[in-house]
């Protein structure tokens, strides 16, 4: 991935929400405004008191309360009301209040940071063996299933989808892209498999015994396509922000999303993806971080340093380290094993995930 690109995007998100902090709640009418603050921050399981300001001789007929597109209640006076924040998932949320008065109707809106309501578990990780791997593989996806490796490829003009024997690291089968495309992401459905592609908006999807390529599909969701998940019955893409979209399995459109924050603030660059045991398992790209994320609310419940699996010291000093990176989780449902990987490293590693 482009490095300077991800971290504009980044500062350029952390730059339009710091500016939202710094304002005033919104209002079309002079005469309103909402608390909280526009930018206050909440953990979940906190009251969020909600409430519209307004002089004593306006004529207010009702108060209509909105949390995004979710109705909340409804208000008659300058009592507000209360939002419980226990069930709902984590993020920037925009409460708008929507007041009927003399006839007319005016929006005064603000907004929210929720974040996890306690810090992440921290663990560590004991290596159980160590596999080949190939050098050459700049490691987009990865995904373990009937004894294979699926491993997705990144890097214009050398990106590949392919099946891999984990014993020798050398690829059995493999489709490699059309050198325009950039090889992301890639999840098991069924007897499919899902590819992304990093910023050429369209995904492929192939048959799994032979990877021939069967359809294309325009992904038109999120800013990029990065990492890719199945849980069964929906599939997980990230795209290089804190959020992780729902798509629909068989049609590959947008049914929702979460966006991931810890008790500190959000959690940009979520990147390679594997559903484990209903937990989602994300790389954090250009770290040595893992988390493991509530796929329901978005909450970082654990968060693994694997700083020195791959030793700086034992590595090639005419690479780039600092875009190839760890990246790459895979988890072996029959056996109970768990990989890891990183791009182009020369080895998969077999993990064992333990407390600090």
């Amino acid at each position: 991935m482009n490095n300077k690109i991800k971290a504009l995007f980044a500062a350029c998100a952390l730059l339009a929400f710091g500016s939202s902090c710094n304002n005033n709640s919104k209002s079309t009418g002079a005469d309103f405004s909402i608390s909280p603050e526009a930018g206050t921050t909440y953990k979940a399981g906190d009251e969020v008191k909600i409430k519209v300001s307004f002089p004593a001789d306006a004529k207010v007929d009702s108060v209509v309360y909105m949390l995004d597109a979710l109705k909340l209640g409804v208000g008659k006076d300058t009592l507000g009301i209360s939002l419980k924040t226990d069930t709902i998932p984590l993020g920037i949320k925009v409460i708008t209040a929507k007041v009927y008065a003399a006839g007319k109707d005016q929006d005064v809106t603000t907004n929210i940071l929720l974040l996890a309501a306690k810090a992440p578990e921290q663990l560590t990780y004991k290596v159980e063996k160590v596999f080949p791997h190939d050098t050459s593989s700049y490691t987009e996806g990865l995904q373990y299933e009937g004894g294979i490796m699926y491993e997705s490829t990144g890097d214009t003009g050398h990106s590949t989808i392919q099946k891999v024997n984990i014993e020798t690291g050398k690829a059995i089968q493999v489709t490699k892209l059309k050198d325009e495309y950039f090889g992301e992401g890639l999840a098991i459905v069924e007897n499919k498999i899902i590819q992304l592609t990093y910023r050429n908006k369209v995904g492929f999807v192939y048959d799994k015994n032979s990877l021939k390529l069967l359809s294309t599909f325009a992904n038109n969701v999120g800013v990029e396509g990065w990492g890719l998940c199945f849980d069964g019955k929906k599939l997980y893409m990230d795209d290089s922000t804190n959020r992780i979209w729902f798509l629909d399995k068989d049609t590959y459109q947008q049914k929702g999303y979460i966006d991931v924050c810890d008790d500190k603030g959000q959690i940009n660059e979520i990147n390679e993806l594997e559903y484990i045991d209903g937990k989602l398992y994300a790389n954090v790209y250009q770290t040595d971080t893992i988390l493991v994320i509530n796929p329901k609310t978005g909450a970082v419940e654990q968060r693994v340093d694997m700083k020195d699996l791959y030793p700086m010291a034992d590595r090639p000093q005419d690479r780039d380290w600092g875009n190839n990176v760890l990246n790459g989780i895979a988890w072996d449902a029959d056996g109970k094993r768990l990989f890891v990987a990183g791009k182009k490293w020369p080895h998969l590693y077999q993990v064992k995930f333990v407390k600090k």
